[in-house]
């Protein structure tokens, strides 16, 4: 009997948020959870974000200074694949590699999805966060859907370690403003540097800056 895979960034996420006092909302996982494979609008269901499926049905993590929702799988509604087709009808057409959103940023048009295309060998999806609001482009933010809850983790600790964070007095934009957060995912850093997810990227100076900040924040 297959056991399900330990999911320590979503752990951490979640010990970071309550160590911080910061909101966390989940319901349980649906009575038949996606499975690693299964086709949602074409595309296959990351095995990864299928096991975080398995544990919840819907989470929802820092929307008080702003954070991260998930899309509702369960057995009140699957708002991944309805929310996955119309993505395929419209955004994801207009980027070279085909993405499947999971995830997004309450009232902002920031959407995280994983990439099909760039999967590794055990079939785990980088994850990057799409901009709707010009183009729309990429970027990249982790080379798991587990290791982007690891990343998001670091980016609240760095956050509310700024002085009036809670209140909304300090700025510090995912994934934009922690190059050095996003530099400690060696398998990222990899694809980045093979430029795997160049024909989903911005080809501007501000882009290429970024990238050359999280490639130097990175370890050899």
């Amino acid at each position: 009997m297959s056991t399900a895979p330990e999911l320590p960034g979503l752990e951490r996420l979640k010990e970071v948020c309550n160590r911080l006092a910061l909101q966390v909302e989940t319901a349980p996982p649906g009575r038949t959870p996606p499975q690693p494979g299964m086709l949602v609008a074409g595309l296959p269901f990351d095995p990864v974000l299928a096991a975080v499926y398995s544990r919840v049905g819907f989470a929802a993590f820092a929307t008080d200074v702003g954070g991260i929702v998930m899309r509702r799988y369960d057995d009140t509604a699957r708002k991944v694949e309805e929310d996955n087709e119309w993505w395929s009808q419209g955004y994801r057409t207009q980027l070279a590699l085909p993405t499947f959103i999971f995830a997004g940023e309450p009232f902002i048009a920031y959407h995280y999805a994983t990439v099909p295309a760039l999967a590794d060998d055990q079939g785990r999806q980088p994850v990057v966060m799409v901009d709707v609001n010009e183009g729309p482009y990429a970027l990249p933010v982790a080379s798991n859907v587990d290791r982007f809850f690891e990343t998001y983790a670091g980016y609240l600790e760095a956050l509310m370690a700024l002085p009036h964070a809670r209140e909304g007095g300090a700025s510090l934009v995912f994934p934009w403003d922690v190059p050095e957060v996003i530099g400690r995912d060696a398998r990222l850093m990899e694809l980045l540097r093979a430029g795997s997810f160049s024909p989903i990227m911005k080809a501007d100076r501000t882009t290429s800056s970024w990238v050359e900040q999280v490639t130097a924040a990175s370890k050899p």
